[in-house]
């Protein structure tokens, strides 16, 4: 299949892409690298382009003959999005806007968006289903509903197969400490504990200890970045121009921010201090998936459900690039 990936330099983005390459597909990304690296796409496989340029994108996609999107490309800090929604609503909704009517433009019917569990908001069920109710309450969380409803209403009316992916927390890094996670600023919980164990912060800051869970700290599903993309090639695949679905991806297994900051030091073999401070608004206690409609459904089989698995393959990751893909370029 002929797939153009819309944020494929990105952490999420270019797993996916790596995966429908390795599998055999032509695939390529499209990324202005605002957070996205080249150094994370194979090469030749990069059009640095925004897709805010529908003509561009409309360009791109009719030379390649693509016959699917893949969208990752968005702005993704929660804690931006509260202090500058403008930024967040512009990339998200009206980006995806851009992208929309280029598609129509290249006659290309089929599109797997990258949502998030974000847009079920503080809901008090664990594990989450897909028919969980939606009560997104941050902006970033907003704009991907508001994406999700935009493109069920241009299915509707111009024929559109869409399957969209609600994934919990992406984590780990590839297997052979080759690509992983970098973001600047960091905010993401285990490569901000390996940087501690690296010494390149002091601290940890652990926001909240009070929370209604065992141990009192948030609770979040992390799934590992090898079973994102096995999901997505999986959906990808099953998306006809009349799809019209819709999965939670996670393993159905929760780890607390205190047992994951375990995991870091069993693995790495360092102390790493946490600090507690205030809870910071917006933390649900518990986001943990309900992946059964995946399993049965698309035939999904996550490798990764022990929490020390994923950190060994991050600190892999950063161990042999401490400063990301700053230091994949230098090499």
């Amino acid at each position: 299949m002929k797939v153009l990936v819309t944020g494929g330099a990105g952490y999420v983005g270019s797993a996916c892409l790596r995966k429908l390459l390795a599998e055999g597909h032509d695939a390529i990304a499209f990324d202005n690298l605002s957070e996205g690296y080249e150094a994370a796409v194979p090469a030749g496989k990069l059009v640095k382009g925004d897709i805010a340029d529908t003509a561009a994108l409309a360009k791109v996609m009719k030379e390649h003959g693509s016959e699917a999107v893949m969208h990752f490309a968005a702005a993704t800090y929660v804690g931006e999005s509260v202090t500058n929604p403008d930024h967040h609503y512009n990339n998200n909704i009206a980006g995806t806007l851009s992208l929309l009517r280029a598609m129509r433009e290249a006659k290309v019917n089929r599109m797997l968006f990258s949502s998030t569990c974000a847009t079920y908001g503080d809901n008090p069920v664990v594990p989450m289903n897909e028919t969980a109710a939606q009560i997104p309450c941050s902006p970033y969380a907003r704009t991907k509903l508001a994406v999700e409803w935009m493109i069920r209403d241009f299915a509707h009316a111009y024929g559109l197969g869409f399957t969209l992916l609600r994934y919990f927390n992406a984590s780990g890094a590839d297997r052979d400490g080759e690509f992983g996670e970098a973001h600047d600023p960091e905010t993401h919980l285990i490569p901000l504990l390996l940087q501690v164990a690296l010494g390149q912060r002091d601290k940890l800051m652990l926001y909240g200890d009070d929370y209604p869970t065992p141990d009192g700290t948030c609770i979040r599903d992390y799934v590992h970045t090898d079973d994102l993309a096995q999901a997505h090639m999986l959906a990808i695949m099953a998306t006809t121009p009349t799809t019209a679905e819709v999965f939670n991806i996670g393993t159905g297994n929760g780890q607390s921010v205190k047992e994951v900051h375990r995991a870091c030091e069993e693995v790495t073999g360092k102390k790493i201090p946490l600090q507690v401070t205030a809870r910071r608004p917006g933390d649900a206690p518990a986001l943990v998936a309900d992946p059964t409609k995946l399993k049965t459904q698309l035939g999904w089989k996550p490798e990764f459900y022990d929490i020390k698995r994923t950190v060994e393959t991050a600190w892999a990751w950063h161990q042999k690039y401490p400063r990301g893909y700053a230091d994949k370029v230098k090499r």
